[in-house]
């Protein structure tokens, strides 16, 4: 499976932005899951399997416990393919963050926290 294919179903990216928060047991995962997306342990066990076998997240055993954490090699993958597109994005955001400086610059000049007034 291709990772984007992987990344493609929210739940499995839900699942991944879980154990970018650190390594968590597949029950308190498949709490979780459940709770957002309504889907049954069997169901988010699926998707962590999926996640498993592409690389995405690592499994250990710890007891009768599963312990799931993220695989970050599919995701510097990703990365660098994104790299070529970044030329298109990474301008607008340079602009937004001297726009945002220039703002608290301004601020700070007048000695205030508050955004300048818009006038109409």
């Amino acid at each position: 499976m291709h990772a984007f294919d992987v990344l493609a179903d929210p739940v499995r990216r839900r699942i991944l932005e879980l154990l970018a928060d650190g390594e968590m047991s597949a029950g308190a995962v498949a709490d979780a899951v459940r709770a957002e997306f309504g889907i049954s342990q069997p169901g988010v066990s699926q998707h962590l399997k999926v996640l498993r076998e592409n690389g995405f997240a690592t499994v250990r055993s710890e007891g009768t416990r599963r312990l799931y954490a993220v695989d970050s090699e599919p995701l510097r993958d990703i990365d660098a393919w994104l790299d070529r597109f970044r030329r298109y994005w990474t301008p607008h955001l340079d602009a937004l963050a001297t726009e945002l400086a220039r703002g608290r610059r301004e601020r700070r000049l007048r000695g205030t926290d508050e955004p300048p007034r818009s006038t109409p």
